[in-house]
This record gives structure tokens, C-alpha cells and sequence, in this order.
């Protein structure tokens, strides 16, 4: 059977009772063949799946320079990640098809995330301009009412305003200021398409200033590239080392309005700048105002191998460390605008114990 021989040639003696299989050899005609039979009789994310596979176990990177393969592939944000590290090395004829199966994986991320983003970051946005001490022209009676209702007092049917809420007219044209700054060393690659996609989406909000920073041992602001997602991904060059205290002095340095900001942070921590200078950067942040969130990835995948020194000293700074998924962001990024509590998806470390905290930790 086809479907049985496409899992033979990958997977040669799991699938084939013990025997090792002739595999996929060098052959674009055979890999061709092979990525069209796969498609055919296997779901989408099955095939996903063995593509990832064919790529580790098989050797077959090279291959995807060529156009035909490149239009054959299931395209997933993992394909766009080996695309990605492989840019520089993309012959000229295989550029323009490179393009098209990462805008494809891009478009279908948008469709997916963009509405839903728009609409958990709006409504955060507009409640975090409410003002608390409005001037009485500018009292929203209804929401007044709504938060007070606590203090209903039945003898004088009335309720004592505790808290005024307000429309905050003023306020709702001060742009809060959002920096995502994320390492874009080769196993971060999954976390750097989502973030370039989100880094679209919030920059295309009105009351939102957004900043999209890449590093590794270098610093790129890929700030002027947001209109096309796809151009910010091919301003980034997956690999190399890290320098997390360089990213973040330079975040730092772009920082206007610190008590308006938040800076995200998309790093496994793995550091190979300045021993320390990151919790020392990330408490001079703070103690400024502004709102600091950590990912330790932002993929589907879960928490990635990281280092768990940086992670717990900035625990110890009420910062805690976590994964998050692209589905959960919209809120992460709600609750850091608004400056709730995060909603951290399970147990983070305790500071210095090395037991776990409450599941959403408050800002410090």
C-alpha cells in the first residue's frame, strides 16, 4: 500500500517489522513523490508531523531550496522556522516560493489570532482609562452604579459611591506602549513567527505603540517592517548566540513613558552576555513603572529547555517566567495593560523555595 510504504521510507524499521527501509535517499523526484503520497492519504497534521520528522531524521533541509518541493510541503509554522534559519542560503529561483509558504502559514495565523486579539486588547484598553477620581462632568453613572452596588442601602434606597468611575477622555487618547523583544536564537524559531505575527495585530491598534526587537548577540529593531509580517520574518536571522542584557538596554532606551509601558520578553534565558545584567536590567524596568512579562516561549509546544537561575531571580522579582501559548497571549497581554494579575498556565517556581506560588501572580 502507498500509505504504508510513505511511513516505510521515513520511518523505515517502526513501520516495517524491525527492517530498515531504503529511505527517501537525495532524489527531489523521490522526495517529491513522497511529500505528494503523504498529503494524500494522511491528515494535515499528520503530515505536518512527518515532514518534521523527514527534515531531522532524513537530512532532507537542502531539499527545500528547491521550488517544486517548496510547493508540495504542508506548510506549519516548523517549516517556516527551517525557512527562516535557511534564508541567506535560498537560491534566487526558490525566494519568491519561500515567500508564499510563509505568507501562507502567516495569513492562516492572522485569520486564526488577529480578531480575537483586537477584541481582548480593546476592551482592556478601555478599562484601563476609566479614571478613578473623575471631574463630575465626566462620571459614567452607569458603571458608577454597577461598582457600587455593594453599598446599597435598602432604608434610603440609594447607593453609596464608594468609587466614581469615569469615561477618562483625556486618558483614552494616551497610547500605551507595548515592546516585544524576543531572542531569536534557532530554537526560539516558532516563538519568533508568533511574535512578528502579534507585533502585526498590535500595530495596526490606534491606541497601541508597538516595538518589535529581535537579538541574539545583536540587536535589529524590526519596528518599520510591521505593516507586512512576512517582511519582519525575513529580517530576522535565526541562530547565533545571546545577549538578553544588550536586547533589553536597548528596549530600555526606547522607553518614553514607563508607567504607559510594557515590555515582553521571549526567551528560553539562556544568556551569554553579562552575568546578572538581566534581573538587574528587569528591576531597573520595574522600579521605573514599567510592566515587564516574561515568555519562555510563545508556540504551542510548552515550555522549552531554559535556564532556571534567570528564571527563578526574576521570580524573585514578582516577574515569574512561563509558556504561553498563542491562544492564551490575548489575555496575557489584557491583564499586562491593565495591570491585573497574569494568567499563568500552572504552577510557577516560588521565590527562593523552590515550592509553587498561587497560579496568577500580581505585579509587585
Amino acid at each position: 500500500m502507498v500509505r504504508d510504504g510513505a511511513l516505510e521510507a521515513l520511518y523505515g524499521s517502526a513501520a516495517g517489522g524491525g527492517r530498515r527501509g531504503g529511505g527517501l535517499g537525495a532524489s527531489a523526484p523521490r522526495v517529491a513523490r513522497w511529500l505528494g503520497d503523504v498529503r494524500t492519504y494522511f491528515p494535515s497534521s499528520v503530515v505536518q508531523v512527518m515532514q518534521r520528522d523527514a527534515l531531522e531524521r532524513l537530512g532532507l533541509t537542502s531539499l527545500l531550496l528547491e521550488p517544486e518541493l517548496l510547493e508540495a510541503v504542508e506548510a506549519d509554522v516548523h517549516l517556516v522556522g527551517t525557512l527562516l534559519s535557511l534564508a541567506r542560503a535560498v537560491p534566487e529561483e526558490s525566494r519568491a516560493t519561500a515567500r508564499e509558504v510563509v505568507r501562507k502559514v502567516v495569513r492562516d495565523l492572522e485569520g486564526r489570532l488577529a480578531d480575537r486579539t483586537r477584541a481582548a486588547l480593546t476592551g482592556a484598553l478601555d478599562r484601563s482609562a476609566r479614571a478613578s477620581r473623575p471631574r463630575p462632568r465626566d462620571i459614567d453613572w452607569h458603571r458608577t452604579i454597577r461598582a457600587n452596588l455593594k453599598n446599597y442601602l435598602p432604608e434610603h434606597r440609594t447607593v453609596v459611591p464608594e468609587r466614581l468611575v469615569g469615561h477618562a477622555r483625556a486618558a483614552r487618547s494616551l497610547r500605551k506602549e507595548v515592546i516585544l523583544c524576543v531572542d531569536q536564537s534557532g530554537s526560539m524559531a516558532a516563538s519568533v513567527v508568533h511574535a512578528s505575527v502579534f507585533g502585526a495585530v498590535l500595530a495596526s491598534m490606534r491606541s497601541l505603540d508597538t516595538r518589535l526587537i529581535a537579538f541574539d548577540t545583536a540587536v535589529v529593531d524590526l519596528t518599520d517592517r510591521l505593516a507586512d509580517p512576512v517582511d519582519a520574518l525575513f529580517g530576522v536571522q535565526l541562530g547565533g548566540g545571546t545577549d538578553i542584557d544588550r536586547a533589553l538596554a536597548h528596549c530600555q532606551s526606547r522607553i518614553a513613558r514607563p508607567a504607559e509601558t510594557v515590555v515582553v520578553l521571549i526567551s528560553d534565558l539562556h544568556e551569554g552576555g553579562t552575568p546578572g545584567g538581566v534581573p538587574r536590567r528587569v528591576a531597573a524596568m520595574k522600579a521605573a513603572g514599567v510592566r515587564v512579562v516574561v515568555l519562555l516561549a510563545l508556540s504551542d509546544e510548552g515550555a522549552p529547555a531554559h535556564d532556571r537561575e534567570h528564571a527563578a531571580a526574576l521570580a524573585a522579582l514578582g516577574v515569574p517566567a512561563f509558556a504561553c501559548t498563542p491562544d492564551l497571549f490575548p489575555e496575557v497581554m489584557a491583564a499586562a495593560l491593565e495591570g491585573r494579575p497574569l494568567p499563568i498556565p500552572g504552577p510557577v517556581p516560588a521565590p527562593g523555595t523552590g515550592g509553587t506560588e498561587e497560579r496568577r501572580t500580581r505585579w509587585a
